[in-house]
């Protein structure tokens, strides 16, 4: 079925609850302020966690053989 215009909040929950009830209110949000910004964005932080990795020593990661 093709919607002949976008149904407003009111009329979406009109059909879905059969009405309209007084205690139901929309209430408008204001917009989030922005964010602060980061010291590290997070592709640098996931190539520097990969380098941390490759440069771990390979012997130090060996588990001892069980006995």
């Amino acid at each position: 079925m093709r919607r002949l215009r976008p149904l407003s909040e009111a009329e979406c929950y009109a059909r879905c609850y059969g009405g309209w009830d007084d205690t139901v209110r929309i209430v408008r949000l204001q917009p989030r302020r922005a964010r602060r910004e980061l010291a590290v964005e997070g592709e640098a932080l996931r190539v520097r966690f990969e380098e941390f990795l490759d440069a771990r020593d390979p012997h130090e990661l060996a588990e001892p053989e069980a006995a």
